[in-house]
């Protein structure tokens, strides 16, 4: 079998790999299936979250199975393994030009390709300084969110809710929309995220540079038919001065070398090969320094861990803001995984560090009791791992896990502003002893008749926040108890002061 069939074989393997644990993250088919392996040997989520947080999380040391290859191989996650990749080839291939000395100049090198290392600088410099970015074009992370929150919900949508069933997120077209014109800029350039804007495949081409193995020509047999450039896919021009950053280890070149002078081996002589990745220093630190000076444009924004806003309610588990936006990839795995739909992406309501991150909205669901199913998909612990006693605060835990507390608005509350009978916010309450409890009153009707009612209060001491009152509020448009992320378990400042 040719190798190239084999690489084919290969990539349609791990993009089905990936797409079957995304099917199997949800709370009905998840079981004990690894829904976040590809997060997790991702080594640019790992190397972005340890940057910021100065820690790395145990989760993904798994990156190492991808490292450790690339130092012997090369590039061949890219070529092989990488389900964006993948659709990137597939893309590629139906915009192809159909005759040969196009084909070949759709796949020479081009100095645009060096964007992909200066956007790589500006992700770890962030990083290094606590701002975690990296989530927002690493491939892994920017499919998984894609899919979770715009391409799943479309199929929802399309067949009834008959397949993945039927879910709804803020700005779906739009993150749809990203994903659809990355996948058609391919018409423009062949594997144009990749070879243009991707920082995890800049990363790998920086460690490729030690690589063992490498494509090699015999400069001295070459007839110079420039066949090897016609399905190059890493534009790394193995017709000359190889670039060894840029190869994708596809061996495409290798199998369509008429006179065989191209081959695959160990420590081949480095005279007719670039092992770095073609970018200048200078051009590298005056990105640093713009970058540096944008440094103080985020802090001077509306940031979540210095002025929350009142509906910003992360997950259960959520670090404290500032460890949180360290370490979220704004994968969407939490999101994906929820069964009430109620996290959903965050758009500029905390700042440009909280873009895409999940947040609660209990408009849309509500957190569902014993459920602790975002804890366990998160690849990179802003999420920590909780187990449902910890959560319900059950022994040995002395508290449960409070996400907010709920407020009671006596002006469009039913009894309270209209005198009508409505304990709704009363019987969903689920902790026990219940935090919301009912008060017996009187008050005259418009008809001047006097009406018995019973109405709501909140006791703040045993609400956890997880909007289940807000959600079935019959209120619809501006629910009449709203929960806000005040006294949150998370937070030592955001906390209510009772007297």
């Amino acid at each position: 079998m040719r190798l190239t069939r084999t690489r084919a074989i290969a990539q349609a393997f791990f993009l089905g790999l990936f797409l079957w644990l995304l099917y199997k993250a949800d709370f009905s088919r998840m079981e004990s299936y690894p829904v976040s392996l590809f997060l997790e040997i991702d080594p640019l989520n790992a190397i972005g979250t340890a940057l910021a947080n100065r820690t790395l999380y145990a989760g993904m040391i798994l990156s190492l199975v991808v490292l450790i290859p690339t130092i012997f191989l090369g590039r061949f996650f890219c070529g092989w393994v990488c389900p964006f990749g993948a659709l990137h080839t597939f893309m590629s291939r139906l915009f192809r030009p159909l005759k040969r000395d196009e084909q070949v100049e759709a796949d020479r090198y081009r100095p645009l390709y060096g964007l992909k290392y200066y956007i790589l600088a500006v992700f770890l410099i962030l990083a290094a300084f606590g701002v975690t970015q990296v989530g927002l074009l690493d491939p892994i992370a920017l499919l998984t969110r894609s899919m979770a929150t715009a391409v799943f919900p479309a199929v929802g949508v399309a067949t009834g809710g008959w397949i993945l069933g039927e879910r709804t997120f803020q700005l779906a077209w739009l993150l749809g929309g990203i994903l659809v014109a990355l996948l058609l800029l391919n018409a423009v350039l062949p594997r144009f995220f990749c070879r243009v804007l991707c920082p995890l495949g800049a990363l790998l081409g920086v460690f490729s540079r030690f690589s063992l193995f490498r494509v090699h020509q015999n400069v001295a047999k070459c007839n110079v038919c420039e066949q090897c450039l016609v399905n190059c896919h890493g534009a790394a021009d193995p017709h000359g001065t190889l670039r060894k950053s840029e190869c994708y280890v596809c061996l495409e070149c290798r199998e369509s070398c008429p006179t065989g002078v191209i081959t695959f081996r160990a420590l081949p002589p480095e005279d007719e090969v670039r092992v770095a990745p073609d970018t200048s220093r200078r051009k590298l630190l005056q990105t640093g320094v713009v970058t540096l000076a944008a440094l103080p444009l985020l802090g001077a924004s509306v940031r979540s861990d210095r002025r929350p806003p009142p509906d910003l309610i992360r997950p259960p588990g959520s670090r404290e803001e500032s460890r949180f936006l360290g370490s979220c990839i704004k994968c969407g795995a939490c999101m994906l995984v929820c069964p009430t739909n109620v996290i959903q992406p965050l758009m500029f309501q905390a700042g440009l560090e909280a873009l895409w991150s999940p947040v609660m909205d209990y408009h849309l669901g509500y957190c569902e009791y014993n459920c602790t199913l975002c804890s366990e998909v998160c690849p990179t612990g802003a999420i920590r791992e909780l187990s449902v006693e910890e959560k319900l605060g059950q022994e040995p835990h002395e508290t449960p896990v409070s996400l907010g507390t709920a407020f009671l608005d006596r002006t469009r509350c039913l009894p309270w502003a209209m005198y009508k009978p409505c304990i709704v916010c009363e019987e969903v309450c689920p902790v026990s002893p219940k935090a919301i409890y009912l008060e017996d009153g009187e008050a005259l009707d418009a008809e001047g008749r006097t009406v018995a009612l019973q109405r709501p209060v909140v006791e703040p001491a045993r609400c956890i926040g997880c909007g289940l009152c807000e959600y079935k509020c019959p209120v619809h448009d501006q629910r009449a108890i709203r929960v806000t992320s005040v006294g949150e378990s998370r937070s030592e400042l955001n906390v209510l002061l009772l007297e």
